[in-house]
């Protein structure tokens, strides 16, 4: 039998990260991390958006939903925002779908919201490379994988003619 995050004993988890990024400040601070040869994770794909406050929050749950282990948000410093006070919204968002994770029954810390303006190359390097560690020590979502194991439980019970417990 498998071990609960399905990997054998010799092999490492690496996550799949999805990071959707500010593309005034974060996306700037990921490119000048890259510039400056600043090592982090590749576990990370990043997305660029306008402004963090433009972040949908269905995105976060398609990309937890289709295989991603963590979703990381990061945009511009509060009062920094160039469209005024949209990272506020953004902050509101993650805080709501934090909840939201919680409620699903999946642990709020597989997302996560860092500011970072242009010039910290070097913070968002290090944020990311903990935010890779952080969803390492979690391990595999396997969100549709339970949702299946249930799913077949419940056909095998109908098939033949038992209760199963919700």
């Amino acid at each position: 039998m498998l071990p609960r995050n399905g990997l054998v004993s010799n092999e490492v988890f690496e996550p799949t990260i999805i990071g959707f990024t500010c593309n005034w400040c974060s996306y700037r601070a990921a490119d000048l991390a890259g510039t400056a040869r600043i090592k982090y994770p590749p576990n990370i794909r990043l997305i660029r958006l306008m402004c963090s406050g433009r972040l949908d929050p269905t995105f976060v749950l398609k990309a937890l939903a289709n295989g991603a282990d963590g979703v990381l948000i990061t945009g511009c410093h509060p009062g920094e925002c160039h469209y005024i006070e949209q990272n506020y919204k953004a902050l509101r968002r993650f805080q709501l779908l934090r909840r939201t994770l919680a409620g699903f029954g999946l642990e709020p810390q597989r997302l996560k919201l860092v500011w970072a303006s242009a010039a910290e190359g070097a913070k968002f390097a290090a944020e990311v490379a903990s935010f890779t560690e952080e969803i390492r020590a979690l391990g595999p979502l396997q969100w549709g994988k339970a949702r299946s194991a249930q799913t077949e439980a419940w056909e095998e019970a109908l098939t033949e003619g038992m209760e199963v417990a919700a």
